[in-house]
């Protein structure tokens, strides 16, 4: 039950944009998908004009080529929140949108995306069609929460088995490194070879996450490899926080900026870790866990809201893209972790 201070913060929420209302309906009332005022919710959240224009801007998707994964107006990342707010195949112009995702594969069964590496980075320089784990599992996560996994007509279901337990097979026992594919010649991130990369192995717990959600437990395919690849990506992204002193893999660190709560999910904060991390079966006492969500919800306000600390100036638009007064989404995202993890 709610206390007076949460009510009043949920009731905040439920004045904002509608995926912040879909998202606190389901998420943290537990209303059922089938209420009418959930159904109202995601109705108006699919024809918001924002919405919109960030499903037509994958029009665009045979033309962008990615120089950098960090830059916050890349399609894949446009991919990833339409999956955070819940949009799926069956909603309109969903498929649309899918499908320009799943316009290139790699033999394997590895989403494509266009992309660029300059040579003085071991790249091509050239355009072409690749793949690195920081773009493809990201594409791959969102797709499956669109639903990916019951439509054979746009991805075969052994492809997309394929291309998963390939993806597996890239990861160590300490997480997953940067393996790139042929097209984008001997590139490596800036990390040595034994390291995990952080990023990369965030978004290999989220394909393994979502992909286990897809199915019942005995028909789970490669069971115990999922369930191998999501202990060991959690335990080191956890044990990276153990030691955010000390270990700094592929130069990503967990200081200052990275503990700056911020949204959307677009790249390796603490926020996105949390909420990730929140999702592994057994993980949710773990105590590097546990003082990771500790750091991000004593940033409320007296109202009990969250203001962004560090924005994304490519969703300058958007609520959470300014640092001057709460952000309903970002508020949203905080309280659902602290839901998860039974934090007070």
């Amino acid at each position: 039950m709610m206390d007076d201070g949460e009510s009043k913060t949920v009731k905040w929420l439920l004045e904002g944009e509608p995926w912040v209302v879909y998202r606190t309906r389901l998420d943290l009332l537990d209303e059922l998908p089938s209420s009418e005022q959930v159904m109202q919710a995601k109705r108006a959240m699919i024809e918001a004009p924002a919405i919109q224009k960030l499903m037509d801007a994958f029009q665009n998707w045979e033309t962008e080529i990615v120089s950098g994964h960090k830059k916050a107006d890349l399609l894949m990342h446009f991919l990833t929140f339409l999956g955070d707010i819940g949009l799926t195949l069956d909603d309109p112009g969903m498929e649309r949108v899918a499908r320009a995702a799943l316009s290139h594969l790699s033999p394997e069964g590895i989403i494509q995306v266009g992309i660029n590496i300059p040579t003085h980075f071991g790249g091509t320089g050239t355009n072409t069609w690749g793949w690195a784990p920081c773009d493809s599992p990201a594409v791959l996560q969102a797709l499956l929460s669109f639903g990916i996994s019951h439509r054979p007509d746009l991805m075969p279901a052994s492809l997309l088995s394929s291309g998963i337990r390939f993806m597996i097979s890239l990861g160590r026992e300490n997480g997953w490194p940067c393996a790139v594919s042929q097209e984008l010649g001997k590139f490596r991130g800036p990390g040595r070879k034994e390291d995990p990369c952080p990023d990369a192995t965030l978004l290999m717990l989220k394909v393994l996450l979502q992909w286990k959600a897809q199915w019942k437990e005995a028909d789970l395919p490669d069971a115990e490899a999922v369930s191998d690849g999501i202990r060991t990506a959690s335990e080191c992204l956890l044990g990276l926080w153990a030691d955010s002193l000390v270990k700094h893999p592929y130069m990503f660190f967990m200081g200052t900026d990275f503990r700056k709560i911020k949204a959307p999910f677009i790249w390796y904060d603490i926020l996105h870790v949390a909420d990730v991390l929140g999702r592994c079966p057994g993980r949710e006492q773990d105590p590097r866990l546990l003082e990771m969500a500790g750091h991000i919800v004593r940033q409320a306000d007296p109202d009990g809201r969250y203001t962004p600390q560090s924005i994304w100036k490519a969703w300058a638009d958007w609520d959470f893209g300014q640092k001057k007064v709460p952000s309903r989404w970002l508020t949203f995202l905080v309280l659902r972790l602290a839901k998860r993890l039974k934090i007070a």
